[in-house]
């Protein structure tokens, strides 16, 4: 029999794909998710319950309807921009809905939680590459709430049994390598997924917020991950806490950083076209450079991310957002027809 395993925020970009690869696993992804953020469409191994996160009597009642062995916890605003216009509404989602979930397990006697944290905690290091020793410093209300959570989660800990591992994700990106999930966010805060909307003509141009960091060619740079390896990180996450492992957070990320110009022109080569793009004064709360030292992951997981270059993590995206505007442009054709 599967174990069955909740996974809030399931319907979402990085849950959908963790769906996947717990279902690959022998597990059985049960998804709460409110769809404010996420796609119904996206649950495809395990069933789908409706709800909101700070619910804390939902929540129990639908681990001790499942039997849920563990959790994995994806729901949260995860905007760095929209966290600077409205804190109080990240620190009540982020922070207040993470608290009624650990109420609802403690309730359901579920012990095993894998926390998605972000390497926004850290703020803008001193150093790289980052490591889980890295003083957190977050400059932004995203980052803080992500914190925030991970501190509750070592007096829970402490006070309560429970057994947790908070992964620090750098740059999710890409999409499955088998076309069936990607990344669809509207507005799209994110970086690739922008630039291939401004290739395919679903925007006029590509913003670029900062030229003037102190980095070889002035724009930010990022450690890309790929979404499948970060699932992967999931389920090994989960391994490891069921043969006794310790609770601790650990880096995601390849320990190599991509400036924006680059990843433009990464895009731009599989588009086969240049990109418009226009220079933006930088955003408040993006750090110039932040790259993962992820030796502990791999260590303590047995985590190698496979997936994660630069030109993999363009490709998969290219072809999942490619698919879906062919998908779009027939249908408005069929309807023009009809």
């Amino acid at each position: 029999m599967s174990t069955p395993v909740l996974v809030t925020g399931g319907a979402g970009y990085v849950g959908s794909h963790a769906c996947k690869a717990l279902a690959a696993a022998g597990a059985l992804p049960v998804v709460y998710d409110n769809l404010s953020r996420g796609h119904e469409w996206a649950v495809r191994w395990g069933p789908l319950e409706v709800g909101e996160l700070n619910d804390t009597a939902a929540l129990e009642a639908v681990m001790r309807k499942h039997r849920v062995q563990a959790v994995l916890h994806f729901a949260a605003l995860a905007y760095v921009g929209e966290s600077i216009q409205a804190p109080g509404r990240y620190f009540a989602n982020n922070v207040a809905g993470s608290l009624a979930l650990l109420q609802a397990m403690r309730a359901a006697s579920v012990r095993r939680l894998i926390f998605s944290s972000t390497c926004a905690i850290y703020g803008v290091p001193e150093r790289m590459p980052i490591t889980e020793e890295t003083p957190t410093h977050p400059v932004n209300p995203y980052g803080e709430s992500k914190l925030m959570v991970e501190r509750m989660l070592t007096w829970y800990r402490t006070c309560h049994g429970l057994e947790w591992i908070a992964l620090r994700y750098f740059n999710a990106a890409g999409a499955d390598p088998a076309g069936e999930l990607g990344e669809a966010h509207d507005p799209e805060p994110h970086l690739i997924p922008t630039v291939i909307r401004a290739a395919l003509g679903q925007q006029p141009i590509c913003e670029i917020y900062g030229t003037d960091y102190p980095t070889p060619d002035g724009t930010a740079v990022r450690d890309f991950i790929h979404v499948t390896d970060l699932a992967t990180a999931h389920v090994g996450a989960l391994d490891h806490l069921s043969r006794g492992g310790e609770s601790r957070a650990l880096n995601l990320g390849t320990g190599r950083g991509h400036s924006v110009r680059t990843v433009i022109e990464a895009v731009a080569r599989h588009a086969e076209q240049p990109i418009a793009t226009v220079a933006k004064p930088r955003r408040l709360g993006d750090p110039p450079v932040l790259v993962a030292d992820a030796t502990a992951a791999q260590r303590v997981l047995g985590w190698i991310p496979r997936h994660s270059n630069l030109d993999q993590i363009v490709a998969t995206a290219w072809r999942w957002h490619a698919a879906r505007a062919e998908q779009s442009s027939q249908l408005r054709a069929q309807a023009r027809t009809a």
